[in-house]
């Protein structure tokens, strides 16, 4: 993911500027961390109480000058799905509620979604207790190996970020080839199942309803494929001693067509809207919506693709469940022709996924790996 440069907001102006130390050796403080295999809950289980210079951000909380006291009046969309699958008039609500939510926030939380707040509460649970397990019981999961379908990490492209998150993620790979059972870890193996497969009915029912609000056949994007591939990231934000000095998640889009997450109470969601950062307030049985780079592209600019973040903050840890839905990896895509005119003509050439993610770490600082594609 691209960072942009920011101000920094510090109180030990000298310890922030690694640059001007000589001594400081980054890459071998990367690989001790990363070495470790314990992540970033294995800094604070050994009681950590500054943050490591790794983690420094050149962006802090408060600095880069777009949160305003006024975005607490502002919210995202939230959608109710009640009826959606027996009352046409309501639908037809909903469907409109989606279009605007999707070409003006890129952003929206669903309620009465069908999914028993049990089993996302279940699932929150899960992830936590997965985290907070014995160091030497999560290691056996720990892994950079991009073909494993169960893999714990802290931060995907740690060796190539400017600065690490403070944040760990345990992460499934569930389709097109999904885990066998004994490749889940027992701690969380059945509502990781449980949730995954209700998620998916849900992925299902709201790609028929971003089809609708496209103006398209209900189940158009899904026989594009949008969803063959599905991607579960549990994440685990521990509480930061100096959070004023790194971020929980840098600022970022998503590359995929739709991400669904599961977060817990804690906050620290934001999300870019009109040039402010806004707080996407935790709301119980929730669960948040976003569309990702792809299908920004699939629509021609249409449904927006929005960078999002995450503060690290004292309090914690913070929990979150993203589902990440996506296509096969050498699949062809590019704008939806019924969507193209003469007014409306190709705004990207058409790419795989393969295409997007090569390019989508090399793309530059602030610089949208969108743009690289456009014609």
């Amino acid at each position: 993911m691209h960072r942009e440069p920011l101000r920094m907001v510090a109180t030990n102006t000298d310890e922030l500027e690694a640059g001007t130390d000589s001594s400081y050796d980054r890459k071998s403080e990367l690989k001790v961390f990363d070495d470790s295999k314990a992540g970033v809950q294995g800094l604070v289980e050994n009681g950590v109480t500054k943050v490591p210079r790794i983690f420094y951000c050149e962006h802090s909380n408060l600095s880069d000058g777009l949160t305003s006291a006024s975005n607490s009046k502002i919210s995202v969309p939230i959608i109710d799905l009640t009826g959606i699958h027996d009352d046409p008039i309501l639908r037809d609500n909903v469907v409109e509620e989606v279009r605007y939510a999707c070409e003006k926030w890129g952003f929206f939380q669903v309620i009465n979604h069908g999914i028993p707040n049990h089993v996302l509460d279940e699932m929150i649970k899960g992830t936590r207790e997965f985290h907070q397990q014995d160091a030497k019981v999560r290691k056996d999961y720990y892994s950079r190996d991009a073909s494993r379908k169960v893999a714990y990490l802290s931060n995907y492209t740690l060796y190539e970020d400017p600065s690490a998150d403070w944040r760990d993620t345990l992460a499934f790979s569930l389709a097109p080839n999904p885990p066998k059972d004994e490749e889940f870890p027992a701690v969380c193996r059945d509502i990781v199942i449980e949730y995954s497969k209700k998620i998916t009915v849900l992925a299902h029912a709201l790609f028929e309803l971003l089809s609708e609000a496209l103006g398209l056949d209900r189940f158009y994007l899904k026989e594009t494929g949008c969803d063959e591939g599905i991607l579960l990231l549990c994440h685990y934000y521990p509480g930061c001693p100096e959070p004023e000095l790194t971020m929980g998640n840098s600022k970022h889009s998503d590359g995929n067509f739709m991400t669904i997450l599961l977060q817990d109470q804690v906050g620290g969601l934001q999300v870019l809207h009109d040039s402010e950062w806004i707080d996407v307030s935790p709301l119980h049985g929730a669960l948040v919506v976003n569309i990702g780079d792809l299908l920004q592209l699939l629509t021609n600019d249409k449904f927006i693709s929005v960078e999002h973040r995450v503060l690290a903050m004292h309090e914690g840890p913070r929990i979150s469940v993203a589902s990440f839905f996506r296509t096969g990896i050498a699949k062809a895509f590019g704008p939806i022709k019924e969507l193209l005119s003469e007014d409306h003509p190709p705004a990207y050439r058409e790419i795989s996924l393969k295409d997007y993610m090569s390019h989508r770490y090399t793309s530059g600082s602030g610089t949208s790996a969108l743009l690289h594609f456009k014609l």
